[in-house]
């Protein structure tokens, strides 16, 4: 069996998964790997590059964007590693990361999955790890609380932004751009939830992770450079930038129906319309300003 099975999703991001495969192939010593990338119909060659540059590649060509979960789900299938990595194509290894996580997944039975510190292109932190989300600390962020008080423990709790991710810890979720699980994990717990297209579909796998017994860590050594977001920056239409705040939304009620039950969801409509009714606020009150002068 080999020692990681390093699982890739891509959708029209050509340049950058070309740059991703490439730092794994250079970056990536002494143990026994695989890249399996499941390509979602992608229009701009993705598929000619990994065939003429990466032909040791184990490739699946989706017909339709199948979304992220049933793409990782069928490159998880085929993995033949004991370790499974979820790795975004925009990101990109450094310094021999991915043997580092393996060997520290396999030196503690008590870890199922792993995160480590990602940088944004510029090399400085990105924040990658968040509490698991409640009805207290999605209220805050309706109120904008979060984003006011970011040094607060109560109020950055979710997304952890009073922590300088500088030490090692058990975390609740690491972002799953890049995320380490333990294959016979995966087992255990059942693979990706096909019922969320994108968004929430890491935490609902970490959540059903640490509900099996199992702990999460963040280790702050091992670094990966990670180019947020690169998929989503082709949604530049109003319509498009609509969808995926509704998909967004969509993926989050269900995962607080799944684990929390209906009645959350209907405090969770109450904050959005909190939230609309604020900015509305703000906007008037902005405008009679001007409108004054």
């Amino acid at each position: 069996m080999l020692d990681l099975s390093i699982c890739i999703v891509n959708w029209n991001v050509k340049d950058m998964l070309k740059a991703c495969l490439g730092s794994i192939y250079a970056n990536t010593k002494d143990i026994s790997f695989e890249v399996i990338v499941v390509d979602n119909n992608s229009s701009d060659e993705s598929i000619r590059m990994i065939k003429s540059d990466f032909p040791q590649v184990k490739l699946i060509e989706n017909k339709t964007n199948a979304g992220f979960t049933k793409a990782n789900n069928q490159a998880i299938k085929i993995a033949q590693g004991h370790n499974i990595m979820l790795l975004n194509p925009d990101t990109e290894v450094i310094d021999n990361a991915l043997n580092r996580m393996v060997r520290f997944l396999d030196s503690r039975r008590d870890c199922g999955a792993l995160g480590c510190k990602l940088l944004n292109t510029d090399g400085s932190l990105q924040r990658s790890c968040r509490t698991f989300p409640t009805l207290e600390v999605m209220l805050y962020s309706a109120l904008f609380l979060d984003s006011l008080f970011p040094k607060s423990r109560l109020f950055g709790k979710y997304f952890m932004t009073w922590w300088d991710f500088n030490e090692t810890r058990e975390v609740d979720q690491p972002m799953g751009s890049a995320l380490m699980v333990k294959k016979e994990i995966l087992d255990k717990v059942g693979l990706f939830d096909e019922n969320i297209f994108i968004w929430f579909d890491e935490v609902d796998l970490c959540y059903r992770i640490k509900n099996a017994g199992f702990k999460i860590f963040f280790i702050p050594e091992v670094q990966i450079k990670h180019h947020l977001s690169q998929s989503f920056k082709q949604w530049k239409s109003v319509p498009q930038i609509f969808k995926g705040a509704v998909t967004w939304r969509k993926s989050r009620n269900y995962f607080f129906k799944k684990h929390k039950g209906m009645l959350s969801v209907f405090a969770l409509w109450a904050f959005d319309i909190l939230q609309i009714a604020i900015v509305i606020g703000v906007l008037y009150f902005i405008a009679k300003v001007l409108l004054l002068k």
